[in-house]
């Protein structure tokens, strides 16, 4: 066998290669067309696939031998980071579409950097395994588009803790009004993508309600350079905002952490909210302001508007850059979608993440609007380049035309093909954005790089030895029991409503519980 492989890894290898691949056709043609008055956003994609076909084997090795991939997941699925559903989807989409790219050039075959190709793979399924453990998948659409990533120890809590509302009232009024302002601030601060908000569930709750857990990240001075200093007066990096609603179903929560909902999203239906703060050195979810309805409404208010400035403040500075700039900072966060990775095993260096390789800057000349722009048209949607073109008879799952997105690797490297394992070691990157130069805001405080990474790998979840029993099937068998006890406890430490209450409550139990404490 001329590498070290068994067949059997090559059959997993390209079974989730080709997973991969029809996720992102499905997610790519559902979606509206990608571009913007302002960032040149198809180059900056078609740019970040090559930057991270260069870079990601090396860093993701960095991270593995740190933490285990399977480690960060299981530790991912108990806050809101940046290790989210969308994120952990896109380790094979960006990475193989670089691949993609470069064989389509005549410039790789097919059997070049095999080992490089199955590592990668084999990380993304091992994170993502973790990462969807509650509910068995690798992917939300494996789950029929559900992404449950929460057992009840944690969901409770949220449903429990939420603040009532309704339309017209202080909260009710103060949330919309935030979400909006957050919405419009997390796109333009993640260069006009979406990638700084995920969603997950639904949940259900008690009289045939539904709850989605949203998460809002890199909300504060954090990773990207340009937020230093703009982004300083947001207190808090990451929020999770909990949404009850009523009368909705949310029939669609996907892999990119998307939803859709019957009848459509309304805010007038939102029955209860709740605000928490987490990440890699947090132990769970954290309340923010949530003693009451006021209290919340105000906080809301505050952070809006100072939101609302700092937009201000980033379009002020975005409408001086040149559209190099533009290019790599847009590249840079798509690029960046794996750094939280290395938060969780505190190997965070600003320079993996944010430096577009030398090899890839060879490519940058190619990302004019025409070229750049139309190569990720035919790479992801139309799917007619050449390399895509395997048989005449083949069709891509969701699609009745002919061609299929990421070329597999071939099996006969298991006999006697040519082949080559790697890219190689990373090589000197550059960027024209000026270095980043402010602290990182965590649930600590501001931290430098290297008191982040030291937390972060002294950093050790309560009842992370528990973990294996913190399974919605074993609770529901040994509910009472001492470990289980222990397991929600740690959950409920926060509660207003559910503190030391325990493993044995039911919906009903919570309501009680929950009325009691006039939430």
């Amino acid at each position: 066998m001329p590498i070290d492989r068994r067949y059997i890894d090559l059959l997993d290898a390209n079974a989730y290669l080709r997973k991969a691949s029809e996720s992102f056709y499905f997610q790519c043609t559902a979606r509206t067309v990608q571009e913007s008055k302002l960032f040149p956003v198809n180059p900056y994609i078609a740019l970040s696939y090559i930057n991270a076909w260069y870079r990601w084997p090396e860093l993701l090795r960095k991270i593995d031998a740190a933490m285990p991939a399977e480690e960060i997941g299981d530790r991912a699925r108990q806050v809101g980071s940046y290790v989210n559903t969308i994120t952990m989807s896109l380790i094979p989409q960006f990475y193989l579409g670089g691949r993609q790219m470069l064989i389509d050039m005549g410039l790789l075959r097919p059997t070049d950097a095999v080992e490089d190709v199955l590592d990668v793979l084999d990380f993304g399924r091992r994170v993502n395994l973790a990462l969807h453990r509650g509910h068995a998948h690798v992917m939300p659409s494996d789950a029929g588009q559900r992404a449950q990533i929460h057992t009840e120890r944690q969901t409770q809590v949220f449903e429990a803790d939420a603040l009532g509302v309704t339309p017209g009232d202080k909260l009710h009024t103060a949330f919309n009004r935030f979400m909006a302002t957050a919405s419009a601030y997390g796109f333009l601060s993640h260069c006009e993508c979406r990638l700084s908000f995920n969603n997950h569930g639904p949940y259900k709750t008690r009289n045939g309600g539904e709850m989605l857990v949203r998460d809002m990240l890199d909300l504060s001075e954090c990773d990207y350079p340009w937020m230093d200093g703009i982004a300083a007066p947001i207190e808090h990096n990451n929020l999770t905002v909990v949404v009850i609603m009523k009368d909705t179903h949310f029939h669609m929560v996907d892999d990119w952490g998307s939803f859709e909902a019957t009848p459509a999203y309304d805010a007038n239906n939102i029955v209860a909210v709740g605000l928490y703060t987490s990440d890699h050195l947090s132990d769970g979810y954290i309340p923010v302001h949530m003693n009451d309805a006021s209290d919340l409404a105000d906080y809301l208010d505050d952070q809006r508007e100072k939101m609302a400035e700092a937009t201000t403040g980033m379009w002020k500075m975005m409408a001086g850059w040149t559209r190099e700039q533009m290019i790599d900072a847009g590249q840079l966060v798509y690029f960046g979608v794996l750094k939280d990775l290395a938060h969780f095993a505190g190997v965070y260096e600003q320079d993996d993440w944010f430096l577009i390789e030398e090899r890839a800057q060879r490519f940058k000349p190619l990302m004019n609007d025409e070229y750049g722009g139309g190569f990720i048209a035919e790479l992801v949607g139309l799917m007619s380049m050449s390399s895509q073109q395997w048989s005449e008879h083949h069709m891509e799952k969701f699609t009745d035309g002919r061609g299929e997105m990421w070329t597999p690797v071939p099996y006969s490297i298991l006999a006697d093909d040519e082949w080559t394992p790697t890219v190689g070691p990373i090589v000197e990157g550059s960027t024209s954005l000026p270095p980043k130069k402010g602290l990182y805001t965590t649930t600590k405080g501001r931290l430098t790089q290297e008191e982040n990474n030291a937390l972060a790998r002294k950093t050790k979840p309560s009842m992370w030895d528990l973990r294996h029993y913190d399974d919605d099937t074993w609770i529901k068998y040994n509910a009472g029991d001492p470990r289980a006890e222990e397991l929600y406890r740690a959950a409920q430490q926060n509660s207003y409503v559910l503190r030391d209450r325990g493993s044995e409550l039911k919906m009903d139990d919570v309501a009680e519980l929950r009325a009691a404490a006039a939430r």
